[in-house]
């Protein structure tokens, strides 16, 4: 077989590959929420504790992403590639064994060690095979997983825990494995890079400052003291500029300084850390008000937000379209705009409103997200060199997880100021997550000021010819 031959095989199966590993991941992320109360039945736990099973997890992939570009550059791509899907693999048949609550949080530290190498060297192998112009096209693909993740997660999650167990939520991820794992061995490339130096100085201090901050996140919502929360913040803050400081002097830095030379880069990473604090607050916070303040089931929940991944898939067909006739910088600014104010228009309805107002403001998020996020993505890179791919496209991803964790979290912190403000709210729950999405929806409008910074001719080297 032709080294061209092999090399265009390679370019149609790639994205699939990518996007079986994204959608193991997204699915585990968000499967395990409307399950958390049956397992805690089965294990004798009480539901508030099972949260240490999801923050295991959010916390192994903060803390181990970094160090996926190096290993990745020195064993090649597709060995770390196959060996993160068998972990992540592996860690969801244990978690399915697990007797108690112990047993299941260090399952979910092997799944988050497998996750938190399986997308980024999946996308890196991705970055390296495809020339600029026809990489958006082949992320548009790999990434519609992580579009219909978040919505199947709840919805899959509640039908399996009915009518069959809560191990059935671990158990679906073996079959999804071994089809990526046949495809990795197939087709995913080797790629190996030269530089091989790891700065393990440099991972302990940037790891320290992810799980600090990701600990903070956590708690800020799940304590009254906020006195050690702060705290912790704060060393995070501080182990952040010890990196800076170490970065400045080091010769072969995990993340180099370098990185946010480029302009590209740098609006791309605060961009994508800004817009998701409202973007990723909204699929927690729907299922809520639907569940809390108009008393409906979770599976119903699940029903209302499934529009966001249809019109999300269809808006690919479209995205690279948009890109090629208005750029970077005006999709990304005006599509900010957009989502703000669909933001700000879920919180019109009140009690006595039908939830179907719901879905044609739901099922226009889905289509504008599906545009920020590839382009987000793509611009994030657009302008790095190639011996800045591995540890660029590493930062992205851990990028991408912490602003997931911050927008959560800020949705659930803003709902409780809004919720404990009985005046304010009228001693009407719904009020409050009306108020909740005004603020959440107006801060993602003024995110949108970020992209200002890029130039009209930015992207172009990836626009398709």
């Amino acid at each position: 077989m032709s080294k061209t031959h092999t090399l265009e095989t390679t370019k149609k199966v790639l994205p699939l590959i990518l996007a079986t590993a994204i959608f193991m991941q997204m699915l585990d992320s968000t499967i395990l929420n409307t399950s958390l109360p049956s397992i805690a039945r089965d294990l004798n736990e009480s539901p508030l504790n099972m949260q240490n099973a999801i923050i295991s997890y959010v916390l192994t992939l903060a803390v181990f992403m970094p160090a996926s570009g190096f290993l990745a550059d020195r064993f090649g791509t597709k060995k770390i590639f196959l060996i993160a899907i068998v972990l992540f693999s592996l860690g969801s048949l244990f978690c399915a064994a697990s007797q108690d609550l112990t047993q299941l949080v260090i399952s979910r530290v092997i799944q988050g060690i497998g996750g938190s190498m399986m997308t980024p060297v999946g996308k890196l192998a991705l970055l390296k095979t495809y020339d600029r112009n026809e990489l958006v096209k082949a992320m548009n693909f790999a990434i519609i997983p992580a579009l219909i993740g978040p919505v199947l997660g709840p919805l899959v999650g509640g039908y399996l825990v009915d009518y069959l167990s809560w191990h059935w939520i671990f158990l679906i991820n073996i079959p999804i494995g071994i089809v990526g794992i046949i495809l990795g061995i197939k087709y995913m490339p080797n790629y190996t890079s030269k530089i091989v130096d790891f700065d393990l100085k440099g991972f302990i201090i940037f790891a320290s400052a992810s799980l600090l901050l990701s600990i903070a996140l956590e708690l800020f919502g799940n304590t009254k003291n906020i006195t050690p929360v702060l705290i912790i913040f704060i060393l995070g803050f501080l182990f952040l500029y010890y990196y800076y400081r170490h970065a400045r002097k080091g010769k072969n830095p995990l993340f180099p300084l370098n990185l946010f030379q480029v302009r590209t880069f740098r609006v791309g990473v605060l961009g994508n850390l800004a817009t998701r604090l409202g973007i990723s607050a909204v699929p927690l916070l729907l299922p809520l008000m639907i569940q809390i303040a108009f008393k409906q089931s979770a599976v119903i929940s699940g029903w209302m937000i499934a529009p966001m991944a249809l019109t999300a898939m269809f808006a690919k067909s479209y995205v690279i379209k948009i890109l090629n006739k208005f750029g970077y910088k005006k999709t990304l600014m005006v599509n900010t705009f957009i989502i703000g104010t669909l933001i700000c228009c879920l919180a019109i309805p009140d009690i006595h409103t039908s939830l179907l107002w719901f879905i044609p403001i739901i099922a226009t998020l889905g289509f504008f997200n599906s545009i920020q996020f590839t382009s987000m993505n793509a611009i994030s890179i657009a302008d790095l060199r190639n011996f800045q791919t591995s540890s660029g496209n590493s930062l992205v991803s851990v990028n991408q997880q912490l602003a997931i964790g911050f927008g959560i979290a800020f949705g659930l912190i803003v709902l409780k100021l809004f919720e404990n403000n009985t005046a304010l709210i009228q001693n009407e729950t719904h009020n409050a997550f009306r108020l909740t999405f005004l603020t959440v929806g107006i801060l993602t409008i003024l995110s949108g000021f970020i992209f200002r910074r890029l130039h009209v001719s930015d992207g172009l080297n990836l626009r398709s010819k």
